[in-house]
């Protein structure tokens, strides 16, 4: 059984009891306009003054805060959101876990609950605008993309967390290098080995388990969503939209597909948790292995910003 205690090192101690001395956020950040907003928060464009650093800035108002947690050094709780992040190391560019965002900097402050200072990578999409311009990805693309985002889930669980909310308006693809970065851990958990039997995900990418038990376990949930996630790229849209259809566990493909892909979302999609990959196996598995795209496919992506 893992532990369920956030626990951050001797190191990290000392720098979050650096941290709390620091100056209020307006003194260190400009928040700029919307980019958008979601069930757990809105999050802005900003500024860091020190350095005129572009970040992204998600306010998170105390009451929509769905699960709080401890930190050292903190007399008053905080969203788990920032301890998973916390516990993350916030996904150091060009180390390991670097297909996570970053959290740079947080603050609680009063009459706006929280603010989360996240690096925000220029030249980046998420994924569900990315396919609502572009239409059904080549699968080429639709490899690339999904072995950075497996990778990145292989980090996440190996350190302790379950993200339990995968889907395309949850990954940002850097449009020039297609480098992929998932974001917000706002559903995120202490990964377990025991079932889960709450989910704040989006209820179109959750599995059949918790549609007709109100129960799931981390690895099968998040393999279930990047099933979901595949076909979504490869095909376009979504496979499911009723509990029905999440139920019968069937998709019905819209475009002509490869086998191996094919393969691939049947194996993730599996109505049975235990019938279903692990991320290791989907890692291994032969269309993940089957090469990148194309130059001409490489060719069509326009650069595109936020």
């Amino acid at each position: 059984m893992l532990d369920k205690r956030v626990e951050l090192n001797c190191e990290e101690e000392e720098r979050r009891e650096k941290k709390r001395d620091k100056e209020p956020f307006d003194s260190l950040y400009h928040c700029g306009s919307l980019l958008g907003s979601g069930g757990f928060g809105s999050v802005f464009c900003g500024q860091r003054l020190s350095d005129g650093l572009q970040v992204a800035i998600k306010q998170v108002p105390s009451d929509r805060v769905q699960q709080w947690t401890r930190l050292p050094g903190e007399a008053r709780p905080v969203p788990m959101e920032i301890a998973m992040l916390l516990r993350l190391g916030g996904g150091v560019a060009g180390q390991e876990g670097g297909g996570i965002i970053r959290l740079l900097d947080w603050f609680e402050v009063s009459g706006r609950g929280f603010l989360l200072v996240l690096e925000r990578p220029p030249y980046c999409q998420d994924l569900f605008d990315f396919i609502t311009e572009r239409g059904a990805l080549p699968e080429g693309l639709a490899r690339r993309i999904l072995c950075q985002i497996v990778e990145a889930l292989r980090f996440v669980h190996s350190h302790g967390v379950v993200h339990r909310d995968i889907k395309d308006e949850n990954i940002l693809l850097d449009t020039r290098t297609l480098e992929v970065k998932i974001i917000d851990f706002g559903s995120s958990a202490l990964l377990k080995d025991t079932p889960y039997t709450e989910y704040e995900g989006t209820h179109v990418y959750s599995p059949p388990e918790w549609v007709e038990g109100q129960c799931y376990e981390a690895g099968s949930l998040t393999v279930w969503s990047l099933g979901v996630l595949l076909f979504d790229m490869v095909c376009g849209d979504i496979p499911f939209e009723t509990d029905r259809e999440i139920v019968a566990a069937t998709p019905s493909y819209t475009r002509r597909i490869s086998k191996e892909c094919q393969s691939l979302i049947g194996w993730c999609l599996s109505y049975q948790p235990e019938d279903r990959p692990t991320l290791e196996q989907m890692a291994s598995h032969p269309w993940m292995e089957g090469g990148g795209e194309t130059e001409e496919e490489i060719s069509t992506l326009p650069n595109q910003s936020l």
